[in-house]
């Protein structure tokens, strides 16, 4: 049957209006995914510098942070102090004509601008409130401020990550923010199919810490069944066994035996098939008992060749397996080359690139790429749009409510 013509960059989100008034990485990243899928992004910043992100550098790139710009693309940027009564005035004005409000304020913060949950959803029953912060929205913590290093190291996951006896080491990368917005995104988008069939709205609370516990499932899982606590092993101490990096003669690489017919394979294919036939070894479990063992015995073997040997030999022999790639080679890898993973930021001369996003739909064939907002670049007109008058915008502008993009030089 043939499918029906589906219009051009039409995303599943089309006609969702969004309010974000999220700063630094999470929030920003997961409005930056809905405006993937269509949704009308309006980025609400301070007047001044606006999202701290925007000072996140070097590398700046014609004074834009490269940071910034891996995470706000498709969006419109308005400036308003909401210290002013008149700018407080001018955002209810924009959640009132919206659908979803994205949030990080501190809690007290929110009390004293009428912005929590409770007065905002009263207010705008039809309101998806959506509130990013470090440890959630209740609890004794719930006010503390939270970052990506405190949610990594409270939730256990650095107590599990580092070099084999070394010291917990956060990853390093912005994780929780990134799975936070991941989590906000999908939660938002769920919400939003209710809203569009029953008209009404939702409180969504994702917190840091708990996207970071939901990483540590399984390892939770495990030792509350009795597991041994883990600690920093190199990725060694798996529930699987083989898994891990191995060294070669050239380069680390990365082998993941998932069952035991995939065990009996390796072997054969390093050379070692009386390993992979002896019933010492022959289950999961046996081989996590001599886990020591075997790890050095298939060190000693590859050690003999270089990595780009084994790499084709692994996989001819269907055992998952990786070069550990630097950065320089992962923007460089065909695979991520041929999905066009990394998209080249508008007007940077391809200085910047963002990422694209993690999920593909047949309906958008080439994702938005819109270049991240200019500071306040949109404040009139999204103003004009949500019913105010030439004239009050003005107005709005002289008082300091409001502020336009500011020229540079």
């Amino acid at each position: 049957m043939a499918q029906p013509s589906i219009p051009f960059h039409r995303g599943p989100l089309t006609g969702l209006r969004i309010v974000d008034m999220t700063t630094s990485y999470a929030g920003p990243t997961a409005a930056m995914y809905l405006a993937d899928l269509g949704a009308d992004v309006i980025k609400v910043e301070r007047p001044g510098h606006g999202d701290e992100a925007r000072m996140w550098g070097p590398p700046f790139v014609t004074h834009a942070s490269a940071w910034f710009a891996s995470a706000n693309r498709n969006k419109r940027s308005v400036v308003l102090d909401i210290r002013h009564n008149e700018g407080l005035d001018a955002l209810y004005s924009l959640i009132g004509n919206s659908d979803v409000f994205l949030q990080n304020l501190n809690p007290a913060k929110l009390r004293k601008l009428k912005l929590h949950p409770e007065v905002l959803r009263t207010r705008f029953p039809r309101l998806i409130y959506c509130a990013i912060s470090g440890f959630g929205l209740d609890g004794p913590d719930a006010e503390l401020p939270g970052y990506d290093l405190a949610a990594q190291a409270r939730s256990g996951l650095m107590s599990v990550t580092g070099a084999l006896g070394g010291s917990p080491q956060r990853v390093s990368t912005a994780l929780s923010d990134i799975v936070t917005g991941m989590c906000a995104a999908l939660a938002v988008s769920a919400a939003a199919v209710r809203q569009r069939t029953d008209g009404v709205g939702d409180t969504i609370d994702v917190s840091l810490l708990d996207s970071d516990l939901a990483l540590m499932a399984p390892r939770i899982a495990a030792y509350c069944a009795g597991g041994t606590e883990p600690v920093p092993s190199g990725g060694t101490d798996s529930v699987l066994a083989v898994y891990q990096t191995f060294r070669t003669e050239d380069r680390d690489i990365a082998i993941a035996i998932g069952n035991d017919s995939m065990w009996t394979r390796f072997c054969r294919a390093i050379g070692e098939p009386d390993l992979g036939t002896d019933q010492a070894f022959g289950t999961n479990a046996d081989r996590r008992r001599h886990r020591g063992q075997l790890t050095q015995l298939i060190e000693r073997r590859l050690i003999e060749r270089p990595a780009s040997e084994w790499l084709t030999i692994l996989a001819q022999s269907g055992v998952p397996c990786s070069l550990v790639q630097f950065l320089s080679e992962v923007v460089a890898d065909r695979q991520v080359i041929a999905r066009s993973s990394l998209m080249p930021v508008p007007e940077s001369a391809r200085q910047m690139v963002s990422v694209r996003s993690p999920f593909r739909l047949a309906s958008i064939p080439n994702p938005r790429n819109d270049r991240f907002p200019e500071h306040g670049a949109h404040t009139e007109e999204v103003l004009l749009e949500s019913g105010l008058s030439p004239e009050r915008v003005a107005q709005l502008i002289v008082s300091g409510a409001v502020s336009q993009l500011e020229q540079k030089e």
